[in-house]
């Protein structure tokens, strides 16, 4: 997903303009994702001669980050799964309406999670960079809600990603509806989309990825001090995990 140059604001948060602006941005994810799908030749997948999908095979770096200056805490608490001295440290930034997001979170990521995670050799933070008002509002309930709500409130909004993000929809109102089912109400909600530090924090979030590391699409994975862009599947992230141990 291309990252947009539009400001985040709170008018823009709980106003009509971010549904007018996200029917444009969102028409354009769909277009991207769709041309993202595998590639096929005459009708069919292709396949490398190992007989695998390209889609698994270790993606190209598209540069070089300081993993130390990475690792440093921004100004909104970690999300980190892991141990701490996990060999390979694995930091996603994620936009919540990003569709390519939404299908590494659904379909690629409790594996990776379940294999290298759990088992102590992954270090994995989540990071927020939304490219529209919508995704920085998703993000800001997710981080209003009890820390240990956050990932699961997060798989939620991905999972029911259509539901609220989609520019036909009143996404306040979906929004709402999803929050109601993590425990807050219309008062908690709306303060939590009011509240002017949060949005700032987010922001510097995203400012910080976009002018210290060079990301500039999402999901963008920083991994062991090289930058890859784009969605992995399974087989893919479990091979550039695997040539790092």
């Amino acid at each position: 997903m291309p990252m947009s140059d539009m400001l985040l604001t709170k008018r823009h948060l709980l106003g009509g303009s971010a549904v007018a602006a996200l029917s444009v941005t969102f028409a354009a994810f769909a277009d991207t994702a769709s041309a993202a799908n595998a590639t096929t030749v005459g009708g069919a997948q292709e396949t490398t001669a190992s007989g695998s999908s390209p889609e698994d095979e270790i993606p190209s770096a598209d540069g070089s980050v300081d993993m130390n200056e990475v690792l440093k805490p921004g100004s909104l608490p970690e999300i980190a799964l892991g141990k701490e001295d996990a060999p390979v440290k694995i930091v996603e930034y994620m936009s919540l309406t990003c569709p390519h997001c939404a299908h590494f979170a659904v379909n690629t990521f409790e594996t990776i999670k379940q294999k290298y995670v759990d088992t102590g050799k992954v270090r994995f933070i989540i990071r927020e960079f939304p490219f529209d008002p919508r995704a920085a509002a998703a993000f800001m309930l997710a981080r209003c809600a009890p820390q240990e709500q956050y990932m699961p409130m997060v798989e939620m909004l991905f999972k029911q990603q259509i539901a609220w993000a989609s520019p036909d929809v009143d996404g306040r109102a979906a929004l709402l509806q999803m929050s109601k089912l993590a425990g807050f109400t219309e008062d908690s909600f709306t303060k939590c989309l009011t509240n002017q530090k949060l949005l700032d924090d987010v922001n510097s979030v995203r400012e910080r990825a976009a002018k210290d590391f060079g990301v500039n699409a999402t999901p963008t994975f920083l991994i062991n001090g090289k930058r890859y862009a784009g969605d992995m599947s399974v087989g893919a992230m479990s091979k550039l995990i695997d040539s790092l141990l």
